[in-house]
């Protein structure tokens, strides 16, 4: 499987957002329960999509069932400017009722069908291992001396920097909103 580093990055930064929602300053569990207050929250966290949207679509956490693992692997390899048409991809999965609900609301703004098949990917991914970190951990375990890092391409270089930009600019609008800068 074959994984663009949009959804690379962004992998890691919805499992973030998911390990920040699970349990409160006591050690426990409150996902359901925060994800039910999120949930809640859809029409203001709308406002995010285009800046952070892992902190959005975690809304969908657990309301994907994936029919076609072979569509979503496709899917994966694609940059955010390249996915298939949410028409093509919804055939291929199946919304719980209550993500139905969700995604009716969120089909009507006008960056919707990209933020559900974003969702929809983040969401199959956090089901999967990370085949990079899997293949990382074992080079570790492999090299006495540690892994070397190869030089950076270009491309690379551009879509990390372009990463950082989509972060930082998501932070300083959450930090408009009135909330503390996530460092």
């Amino acid at each position: 499987m074959r994984i663009s580093p949009f959804f690379h990055q962004l992998r890691s930064a919805y499992q973030a957002e998911l390990d920040d929602l699970a349990s409160d300053s006591e050690g426990k569990d409150v996902l359901q329960q925060r994800l039910k207050q999120k949930r809640g929250e859809l029409k203001f966290l709308l406002q995010m999509i285009e800046f952070s949207p892992e902190m959005v679509a975690v809304i969908f956490h657990e309301g994907f069932q994936f029919k076609s693992p072979a569509a979503m692997e496709h899917l994966l390899g694609h940059e955010s400017d390249e996915f298939p048409d949410w028409d093509t991809l919804a055939p291929t999965l199946q919304l719980t009722p209550w993500a139905q609900t969700l995604a009716k609301q969120v089909l009507k703004e006008p960056l919707g069908e990209w933020f559900l098949t974003l969702a929809a990917g983040l969401e199959y991914m956090h089901a999967k291992p990370d085949p990079i970190r899997a293949e990382q951990a074992e080079d570790d375990s492999d090299e006495e001396d540690g892994p070397e890092d190869g030089p950076m391409d270009a491309q690379d270089a551009q879509e990390e920097k372009e990463a950082r930009e989509r972060a930082e600019a998501g932070a300083d609008w959450m930090v408009e909103q009135g909330f503390d800068r996530k460092d």
